[in-house]
């Protein structure tokens, strides 16, 4: 990933108070009231978490296992631990209120795999709340793939539905015939109706505002939570390390993976072009940020001249949504080395096994 420099935008003339003036003690006491109201709210909330009398869902089943054997890779000794947790809290009467952290690639989403098939066999619904439009269709086309051999519906509820294949996914949603809806924030909304939650997977909550946030706090005393992410930020985590929240980690990375490389230089022709070549021979793909969507077709020249054999594409936000479904589509298909250059803003044969359906 490649991301250029941008301005300062907070303003020409932050504001500052004086301490110990008027406005400093006003503000201080603004934040006191809140940290108060804030403490309340969550110790009123996980007492009702823990008094309330929830879901207990089944132990494992055949399908179970047979779904956790198709995957591809050797689980880890954290992913394995994090995964019996997991099924332990699903199984528990009281609702579940799990954070699993680890870096990206340590398999988080495998978790959360196999923690909404146990869900759905159990005659439930379950959500995947996630912050991104692109990361929808990435987890919608990863669940659908691995529960192909099941009759699990899976829908992406995303701004790229046209109105009427929204309506028929939210009444379908509501009726019960689809079992897991990925989405984003839009799964929060009012008229979002399930026929029977029965958990709710967040992937890095922190990247969901004010609002969502208070809706997500809401859905803890209720149905099964599980939160994956790679950055949780210092109040999750000091709830999770305070026992208020359970929480799992994931520090082994799997067999064969390489750490992330992170470096810090000035924009250089060769650096990037020596960066896309490499992507390139391992049949790779390469994602560069640019922060600005007037000049993004002249960078996206700029990467052609520099590696003419390179395949480029451009995907921004002020792009229609018909196009830009077209490129995430193009982007999440090609095998090929495509380089994506975006603005920082920005079937098998039918089966005949059958679910069991909850009373």
């Amino acid at each position: 990933m490649c991301i250029r420099d941008s301005p300062y935008t907070g303003g020409d003339s932050p504001s500052l108070s004086r301490m110990g003036g008027t406005d400093w003690e006003k503000s201080r006491a603004r934040v006191r009231s809140a940290v108060a109201e804030i403490a309340q709210e969550l110790v009123l909330l996980y007492q009702k978490r823990i008094t309330t009398k929830g879901r207990a869902f089944s132990p494992d089943t055949p399908w179970q296992q047979e779904m956790e054997q198709s995957f591809p890779f050797q689980e880890t000794p954290d992913q394995l631990s994090a995964i019996e947790s997991v099924k332990e809290d699903m199984e528990n009467v009281s609702p579940m209120d799990r954070l699993v952290c680890g870096d990206v690639g340590f398999g988080k989403t495998e978790i959360a795999l196999r923690a909404v098939f146990k869900a759905v066999q159990d005659g439930t619904q379950a959500a995947v709340l996630v912050p991104t439009t692109l990361l929808a269709q990435q987890h919608g086309q990863t669940f659908a793939d691995r529960f192909a051999s099941y009759p699990i519906r899976v829908e992406v509820l995303s701004r790229f539905l046209t109105p009427s294949e929204s309506r028929r996914v939210l009444q379908d949603l509501a009726e019960g015939s689809v079992a897991v809806v990925i989405g984003t924030h839009r799964l929060l909304s009012d008229d979002v109706k399930f026929k029977d939650l029965g958990l709710v997977i967040i992937d890095e909550e922190q990247r969901f505002g004010v609002i969502h946030k208070e809706r997500l706090k809401q859905m803890r005393s209720q149905v099964d939570i599980l939160t994956l992410t790679a950055t949780p930020i210092p109040r999750t985590l000091h709830m999770s390390l305070a026992g208020v929240r359970d929480m799992s980690t994931i520090e082994t990375a799997p067999e064969e993976r390489l750490p992330i490389k992170t470096y810090v230089s000035e924009f250089s022709d060769e650096l990037i072009r020596e960066a896309i070549l490499r992507e390139m021979d391992r049949q790779g793909q390469v994602y560069f940020l640019h922060n600005r969507v007037y000049n993004i077709e002249y960078m996206s020249e700029y990467i052609r001249t520099l590696v003419p054999d390179a395949k480029v594409g451009i995907a921004h936000g002020q792009m229609s949504e018909k196009e830009l479904e077209s490129k995430l589509k193009q982007i999440l298909d090609d095998h090929k080395s495509l380089i994506d250059i975006s603005p920082e803003e920005s079937q098998q044969e039918s089966k005949t096994k059958q679910l069991p359906v909850s009373d």
